[in-house]
């Protein structure tokens, strides 16, 4: 189910696809998606919930997978990939990609989903896994791959994401 708010600005060049099994898709008041992003429900039938005046630049890709909440003001860089979910791949009798989908990820077990709370920056080219939980605040930059749990306004960079600092 999709719930747009009349006054977000979604590209005429966006893609987003509804779900076929009932996960919804809200985007709030004031989000900005732009062209070339595309927000596919796959790997699971969790939400995806875009808080208000977030903006999405071009090519972000967004798996609903277990589930995806965006807080309120968020900036998310051209090209980064939120990816919610895993393939199940542990048997080697039958090929990856007949084995589906695993939920939660055998690499991230007992977390499922990801959060990412208010005011956080997001930086080109980032990789956002299962697991993720970026605080309030946090910025990231350009590059980097974060699974688990952000402080509030750290400043992270690297594979995987490391704590460099934190806003003053």
């Amino acid at each position: 189910m999709l719930i747009i708010s009349q006054t977000a600005r979604i590209s005429r060049l966006a893609d987003i696809e509804d779900s076929t099994k009932g996960s919804k898709i809200v985007i709030e008041d004031g989000v900005i998606i732009d062209s070339f992003v595309k927000i596919k429900p796959a790997g699971g039938i969790g939400d995806l919930i875009i808080g208000s005046n977030t903006v999405i630049n071009p090519g972000v890709v967004i798996y609903t997978g277990n589930g995806i909440s965006i807080g309120k003001n968020c900036l998310i860089a051209a090209n980064c990939v939120f990816s919610p979910t895993s393939h199940e791949f542990r048997s080697r009798d039958q090929l990856i990609m007949e084995q589906g989908f695993v939920s939660p990820s055998p690499l991230f077990v007992g977390k499922t989903g990801i959060v990412i709370e208010d005011d956080v920056w997001i930086g080109a080219n980032c990789v956002i896994l299962e697991g993720a939980y970026i605080q309030t605040g946090a910025v990231i930059s350009a590059g980097s791959i974060v699974k688990g749990k952000l402080d509030q306004y750290g400043i992270y960079s690297g594979i995987p994401s490391e704590l460099y600092g934190y806003r003053k």
